[in-house]
C-alpha cells in the first residue's frame, strides 16, 4: 500500500507504514504522527486505567483535525 498523502502530490514511490486509526487511510513515515493513548480495562464494573500509555497512528489531516 502507499501512502494516500503522498499519491495525492503525485509521489507514488512512498509505501505506507500503516493505517490512521482515525480515517483509515495508509500514511507513510513523513506523514504518520504516533501519539499515545490511555487504555482502560473492566475489572468488575469499574473500568481501570492501564499506567502505561498506548501508542495510536493517526495521518498529519486527522492530527490537525483534533487538534482544532
Amino acid at each position: 500500500m502507499h501512502c494516500y498523502d503522498c499519491a495525492q502530490s503525485g509521489r507514488h514511490e512512498n509505501n505506507g507504514i500503516g493505517a490512521c486509526t482515525r480515517c483509515g487511510l495508509f500514511t507513510c513515515a513523513d506523514h504518520a504522527r504516533i501519539l499515545q493513548t490511555t487504555v482502560q480495562r473492566p475489572v468488575g464494573v469499574i473500568p481501570v486505567t492501564s499506567t502505561l500509555p498506548a501508542r495510536r497512528l493517526v495521518c498529519g489531516t486527522c492530527r490537525t483535525a483534533e487538534a482544532a
